[in-house]
């Protein structure tokens, strides 16, 4: 028989953190890991979306990278120390970058803003992007109330947005729907 889901240990309002440190569920550490969860179900559901192979095996890729940033967020940074916990590399970054700019050799030149839209898979791309800024501003707002954040982290989530707009992009490309520029109303 596989073992029960729920404990009960939060239901007074805490929980743990890695390390045994136990902590407030609105903690900002837990908002942060939480949000870093919630990024990684909507790439999940960009994942299913996609019909083409190598952006499934990236997102897939970003997915990992996601549980190695919800895990080191998820820790007592006066424990972790002792504690192996997966590390996340430059070479994340890097290659965000990279599929980023192959992404846009594929493109036209943006000339406006886009309205999100089009396609579903363009839609959800776009969702996960602006989780994935929230989820930065969550890991920012730590590092503003002095707890710790392992700095490649901010960068990593900054690029995992720029590579989440180049994907919208790149979902509208794949299944040539139109982008749909946004035309500022002017009033007169």
């Amino acid at each position: 028989m596989a073992s029960k889901i729920y404990t009960k240990t939060g239901d007074l309002g805490t929980t743990s953190l890695i390390g045994g440190t136990k902590v407030p569920k609105s903690h900002l550490r837990i908002d942060s890991y939480g949000t870093v969860d919630e990024l990684n179900s909507y790439i999940g559901y960009c994942r299913d979306l996609f019909e083409h192979d190598h952006t499934k095996e990236v997102l897939k890729e970003v997915q990992d990278r996601l549980f190695t940033i919800g895990s080191s967020l998820a820790c007592d940074p006066d424990k972790e120390p002792m504690m192996k916990i997966p590390d996340l590399k430059e070479e994340d970054v890097v290659f965000l970058e990279q599929e980023i700019d192959a992404m846009n050799q594929q493109l036209t030149e943006m000339k406006s803003f886009i309205l999100p839209g089009g396609h579903i898979s363009v839609s959800v791309t776009h969702i996960a992007r602006c989780v994935c800024r929230r989820t930065e501003r969550c890991c920012v707002n730590m590092m503003e109330n002095q707890l710790f954040v392992e700095p490649l982290v901010i960068k990593y989530l900054n690029r995992l947005s720029d590579y989440l707009f180049v994907l919208a992009r790149f979902a509208s490309h794949l299944v040539q729907a139109p982008e749909l520029a946004w035309k500022p109303r002017i009033s007169k």
